[in-house]
């Protein structure tokens, strides 16, 4: 009988797997679910702005445009660094006003750009995304191997921007836009390994509905990113 106590019983382990398997797709699910609310967000806030001529003015031609561009640097901060004290609604309140400001961004973007174009730009955002985070969650192989490249090509992005920003070549934009493409579809897969990787450090735990809310903003951020390269890169200008 002691020897028999010694073997794992299978159908127990069956029965953990398949827990964990749902928990990990509720996770995902709970994930995406605020990923797409955020995109809905941003997209209701963008088209109040442009469909309204004194908001269009108010917002996109003075200096509070401004506090809209690097308002969302700051709430990432603030979430990523004060993590462990921010409480879950906390995290969901800077969550949802990070999306807002990320729609005076996206309202720009129909400000310049023809409807039909941006439509467009965001189709394929969509498809690239779903595509890359679904690769990212069902291949074997270990995409952090790939993360030091992915995050040099971040960095050089966000050089080379700022310094476009003196220069204002096309070339350079053109170059940046293809290569922020490739670097944000990268990250996209590897974020979504990323998170299930590391789904069983905290499941169960008081943490877990408070990583779901900072794992969607990485791949809202993501798929911000790729549906303004993909604009930049395949946008007609609105004459």
């Amino acid at each position: 009988m002691n020897e028999m106590n010694r073997y794992v019983n299978p159908t127990s382990v069956g029965a953990t797997q398949v827990a964990v398997d749902e928990g990990l797709r509720s996770h995902f699910l709970r994930i995406y679910n605020y990923m797409a609310s955020a995109v809905l967000l941003s997209g209701i806030v963008a088209y109040l702005i442009v469909s309204s001529k004194p908001l269009t003015q108010a917002i996109l031609f003075t200096p509070l445009r401004w506090v809209f561009v690097f308002a969302p640097l700051a709430f990432v901060f603030v979430m990523s660094w004060r993590f462990e004290r921010l409480s879950k609604t906390a995290l969901q309140a800077m969550y949802w006003a990070y999306a807002v400001c990320i729609g005076v961004s996206f309202a720009t973007i129909l400000y310049v750009y023809t409807g039909a174009s941006v439509a467009r730009a965001f189709f394929m955002a969509a498809a690239l995304f779903a595509g890359l985070s679904l690769y990212g969650y069902t291949t074997k192989s270990d995409l952090s191997k790939l993360s030091t490249l992915l995050m040099v090509g971040l960095f050089v992005i966000i050089g080379a921007s700022l310094v476009n920003l003196f220069i204002g070549s096309t070339a350079l934009q053109f170059a940046v836009s293809l290569m922020g493409l490739v670097v944000f579809l990268g990250l996209t897969a590897w974020d979504t390994q990323r998170i299930k990787d590391t789904y069983l450090e905290y499941r169960g735990t008081a943490i877990e509905g408070k990583i779901a809310v900072m794992d969607a903003l990485g791949l809202y951020i993501n798929f911000v990113a790729i549906f303004q390269f993909l604009t930049s890169l395949l946008g007609q200008r609105d004459e």
